[in-house]
């Protein structure tokens, strides 16, 4: 056996590679983080337009108006494999 610890995990861990049990067209979008990713760049970017904020409240409404933002944009989009579903 060329990779015993890796083959004796893989045996032993029936949640490992759960994502398989999906089909193919979403299997991306489950392990995937490029959404997650995208979207925290953007909040990163309109926070730093504004060097500094009144308060706390400012800061949480800027995020409150660009999360409003972006879920009216793609909320009518279906992630990339479920419109199949």
């Amino acid at each position: 056996m060329a990779y015993p610890q890796l083959t004796t995990k893989l045996e032993h861990n029936e949640h490992l590679l759960v994502c398989f049990n999906f089909i193919r067209a979403i299997r991306a979008s489950i392990y995937s983080t490029n959404q997650i990713e995208s979207f925290n760049k953007k909040l990163k970017r309109k926070t730093k337009q504004r060097e500094q904020f009144l308060n706390e409240a400012a800061l949480e409404l800027t995020l409150v108006i660009v999360i409003l933002d972006y879920n009216s944009r793609y909320s009518l989009q279906a992630h990339k494999g479920f419109q199949q579903i």
